[in-house]
This record gives structure tokens, C-alpha cells and sequence, in this order.
């Protein structure tokens, strides 16, 4: 481990102004952010604050004593979540938020496959042109919580007759081991009014609600339908309890 003393004390200074304590019932989240990140959506240069955050079980206000921890962390090993906020969030009446689950192949490589690259870029953009909102990328979150390489071998068994249901339970997993709780303490630290939740699956919906934040509306995502995908949209409704594009929520309904 580092030697604390070793750490010049200006950058401490810069560090520990960006860091957030957030307790919880295990250890503590910490929150370092805000962070500029100019982000090129369709072609416009669009500015968020980013955020990023570490669970740890250790709850210190040394924060001198957390940043000497890192280097023998192996945190490269980890995957750690985070947060493009836009606008005055905190303080806007009318907010959208959306919690963005990892795609590996979609996110990053553009895959067919899902919808979820289509989803991740559509939200930002539904974001920025609404003025405020909350983007959370939550990077242990890979299919629907299995982990990218049992996705990998989840894609070989649906390549196969398995549905994306199916292929999870085959492998001795759940439909949908997602936890939204990190998240969720995160954005209680960011803003406290109400927000519009992007989505078209209940189940982050029914988190918010057992979390006690005030959800007034949704607004559906779907899109970008194709040959490759279109049995992977289906068996989201059909099994998976996702909303089709018909159905409302909260006060619309």
C-alpha cells in the first residue's frame, strides 16, 4: 500500500472536494463527481456531468486513506458504475431518468442483437433534449446479471431454439438477478423531486416504488426493431413482463 504522507497534499485537496460519502447498510458508496465530459450525441457535442461511484465496506471521511487503497486494489479487475447527469437535475421540476444496464455487444460494438444500444443513445438524447436528467450506466449489470462470459455462452444456447429466458435458467441462473439499490442511493444523493423513468421494465419501477421515490411518469423505449432482434423483444413481454408499447404508467394510468 502506498504511504499516505507520500500523497502531495494539493491533489488530495483536488480530490477530496469531488467525493462523496453515501452510507449504507454494508459499507458506504463513495461518489466522486461532478466531471465535465463533452458527449457527441448525433452529431452534437452535448455537456454532462459525470459521476462515478465504488462500493466499499470500509465507512471513512479519509478520504486520503481510499485514494492510497486504489493502486492495490486491482480495480481495473472490477467494473464500477457511474452517472451523466445534464441540466440543473437536482433542482429541475421535471427530470428523466433512465438505469442503463452494461451491453457489452450492444453498447459498445452497435450488436443487433438487442435493443440496447439503440436504448442507451435514444435516452441521452431524450435527456439532453428535455434540458435535465440522469443517465445510470450500471456496469455489473451485464445480462441481466450474469456476467459477460455466461452471456456469451447464453448467446450460444439461444443460437440454439433457447429463448434469452431460457438460456439464463439452462445455466443454473435467474430470469433477472439485477439490484438497483447502489443506484438508487446515488441518485437520492443527486435529487430528491420527482422523476420520469425511461424504461419498459416494471421491475425498475417497482424498485424506485419499494425505495420510496416518486416516480410521476414513464416513457417507453422501444424502437429499432429488425430480423435480429425481434424474438428478443418478444419473449421481453411475452416472459419477461416488460410493458408493451400500449401500456402507461404511474399517473397515466
Amino acid at each position: 500500500m502506498p504511504d499516505v504522507q507520500s500523497f502531495d497534499p494539493k491533489v488530495i485537496s483536488l480530490l477530496q472536494e469531488k467525493i462523496k460519502l453515501i452510507k449504507t447498510d454494508e459499507g458506504a458508496v463513495y461518489l466522486v463527481g461532478p466531471i465535465k465530459l463533452p458527449v457527441n450525441l448525433f452529431g452534437e457535442i452535448i455537456q454532462f456531468n459525470w459521476y462515478c461511484w465504488l462500493n466499499c465496506n470500509e465507512v471513512t471521511e479519509d478520504f486520503e486513506r481510499i485514494v492510497a487503497k486504489l493502486s492495490s486494489a486491482n480495480l481495473a479487475e472490477y467494473q464500477q458504475s457511474s452517472v451523466l447527469v445534464h441540466g440543473d437535475f437536482e433542482q429541475a421540476d421535471h427530470a428523466l431518468i433512465r438505469f442503463h444496464s452494461i451491453c457489452h455487444t450492444g453498447d459498445i460494438f452497435g450488436s443487433k442483437r438487442c435493443d440496447c444500444g439503440y436504448q442507451l443513445h435514444q435516452s441521452l438524447k431524450h435527456i439532453a433534449d428535455h434540458g435535465s436528467g440522469a443517465l445510470f450506466y450500471l456496469a455489473n449489470h451485464e445480462g441481466r446479471g450474469i456476467g459477460l462470459f455466461s452471456k456469451a455462452l447464453a448467446y450460444i444456447l439461444q443460437e440454439n431454439g433457447y429463448d434469452t429466458v431460457d438460456a439464463n435458467l439452462q445455466l443454473g441462473f435467474v430470469d433477472d438477478s439485477r439490484d438497483y439499490s447502489d443506484a438508487i442511493k446515488v441518485l437520492k444523493a443527486l435529487r430528491t423531486k420527482p422523476v420520469t423513468l425511461m424504461t419498459n421494465n416494471p421491475k425498475k419501477l417497482d424498485a424506485l416504488s419499494k425505495a420510496g421515490l416518486d416516480v410521476e411518469d414513464r416513457v417507453q423505449l422501444w424502437g429499432d426493431v429488425s430480423e435480429y432482434n425481434e424474438k428478443y423483444l418478444k419473449t421481453k413481454i411475452e416472459r419477461s413482463g416488460h410493458f408493451n408499447e400500449n401500456e402507461g404508467c404511474c399517473n397515466n394510468d
